[in-house]
């Protein structure tokens, strides 16, 4: 289970939260038309004949675990004893088979059971990353009830949610792939899937949201059809027979279906589909940035206008973002010429980028726009984060600032080093209104509006300028973290 509500439709065992970041390679092309007009409700029997044939069962198996050992002195009648009026051996008796006594640790059990759709007539095969996660072996089961053994392509990304598997089989009916950011709000749509075990289940509905952050990396469509355990990995597919989505969560206080679902936008699976085919793995770019949300209040105060961009919060020592010359307290604006309306927006497009593209990128720093160029990394599975301490220790240089209720004091050479920064001031007591704002002692402020402070001096010169009758902007490091708080002179 998902925090907050959030769930898998699996069967089986989760797979770890989605990470944020894109495959790298191109939108496969589609070809794509605008919704059907539909006078009253949509006829489905023809979708799911044109569709049924290429969704599978999947079943998943692992080996039990090896289990308690027969309790030392237990002889057979005992163990005779416990099979006779409890049903079962003793926990870790081996189970008598036609050839002898088999262990458990032998025997593959069953594990989860989902969905997935035919993607080639050869038999590659689309699921989710949770639902084949870990499997010692997966079985596909057509709808005519052929079954197979399938082979896990690669390694299942568990950033997207997104698995491809592999059926020795030829002349496999297949779906066609359609164009997601075609569908429209309102647009009847229909899903094919095993929730709990039963094959072939069709349940239909509307998309309800496009482009729905959900906490995790992909944008989601969200829709209100039917979705249960063993929908995952079952296709989402639109009026004209075409798959355009995977779908994958679902929003539950009880664990069943409650009218939200969500599904992978399959242009994004497609991605993720085909490096997995290529190359067995998926390759995505980074930056080397901490991000956050910059609030509608922090946007106004700065000068920004409006809510946009993402907030870095910090920069990786040596990454991509800190050769560019990229801060912490930037805000990146840009990306590639496409806007960041929101901080989702940029691992999206960094990691669809190819590591080794010099990317241009445009920030908002101190009241004004600045162009730098970064040459994007590649993402590694677990990169490692280098971590700055909070600075320490006392400078000559202090100040009591009563109207905003900080004392601060210079940093020393070896904080500025330490933390990365040309200047600043640390929090030495906050109280009133700096301690409202959030503030407290340790807290590095680098900049009031949009102007640095180097130095005590400096900052004291900022402040007697600034509006007390407005909330000021303070940016502070906490840490190896930057973030915007507002202080309140006046209540």
């Amino acid at each position: 289970m998902l925090k907050n509500g959030w769930k898998y439709v699996c069967g089986g065992a989760l797979a770890g939260a989605l990470a944020l970041s894109a495959a790298v390679l191109p939108t496969p092309t589609v070809r794509a038309q605008s919704a059907p007009q539909v006078a009253g409700l949509p006829d489905f029997t023809q979708l799911v004949e044109q569709v049924g044939p290429a969704v599978v069962n999947i079943r998943t198996l692992e080996r039990a675990p090896r289990t308690a050992q027969v309790p030392p002195g237990m002889d057979e009648e005992m163990q005779e004893f416990f099979r006779r009026f409890f049903g079962q051996p003793l926990p870790g008796a081996p189970r008598q088979g036609p050839n002898g006594p088999q262990n458990d640790e032998q025997q593959p059990q069953r594990r989860g059971v989902g969905s997935g759709f035919i993607l080639s007539q050869d038999g590659y095969v689309m699921t989710n990353a949770h639902v084949v996660d870990g499997a010692d072996e997966v079985l596909v089961t057509m709808p005519d009830k052929r079954e197979f053994k399938a082979k896990v392509i690669g390694t299942p990304d568990k950033r997207t949610d997104v698995a491809v598997i592999k059926i020795d089989a030829t002349g496999l009916p297949f779906v066609r792939i359609g164009d997601a950011s075609r569908l429209k709000v309102g647009e009847w749509v229909m899903a094919i899937g095993s929730p709990f075990g039963l094959d072939n289940t069709v349940t239909a509905g509307i998309v309800s949201a496009k482009q729905r952050d959900t906490g995790d990396y992909l944008p989601f469509i969200q829709t209100d059809v039917a979705i249960n355990p063993g929908n995952s990995g079952g296709p989402l597919i639109n009026l004209r027979g075409e798959v355009v989505g995977i779908n994958s969560q679902i929003y539950s206080r009880s664990g069943g279906f409650m009218g939200i679902s969500f599904a992978i936008p399959i242009d994004e699976a497609m991605r993720v589909a085909d490096q997995l085919r290529a190359n067995g793995r998926v390759t995505r770019g980074r930056i080397g940035v901490q991000i956050d949300q910059v609030s509608k209040e922090v946007a106004e105060s700065i000068g920004l206008g409006r809510a946009q961009g993402a907030l870095v919060r910090s920069v990786e020592s040596g990454s991509p973002a800190d050769k560019a010359g990229v801060e912490a307290g930037d805000i990146i604006l840009k990306f590639e010429g496409r806007n960041i309306d929101r901080p989702s927006d940029l691992p999206r497009l960094v990691g669809n980028t190819k590591p080794g593209t010099r990317a241009a990128m445009t920030v908002f720093r101190r009241g004004a726009t600045r162009d730098l160029r970064v040459q994007v990394a590649e993402l590694e599975p677990e990169a490692t984060q280098q971590r700055a301490s909070a600075p320490e220790g006392r400078s000559r240089g202090s100040s009591m600032v009563q109207s905003i209720g900080l004392a601060v004091v210079d940093l020393s050479e070896a904080q500025k080093k330490e933390l990365g920064v040309k200047g600043g001031v640390r929090v030495e007591a906050a109280s009133e209104a700096g301690a409202r704002a959030g503030i407290r002692e340790g807290d590095v402020i680098v900049a009031i509006g949009n102007t640095d402070v180097s130095n005590v001096r400096e900052f004291e010169a900022v402040v007697a300028k600034a509006d007390k009758s407005k909330p000021i902007p303070v940016l502070l490091r906490r840490g190896e973290l930057a973030t915007y708080l507002l202080i309140r002179p006046k209540r």
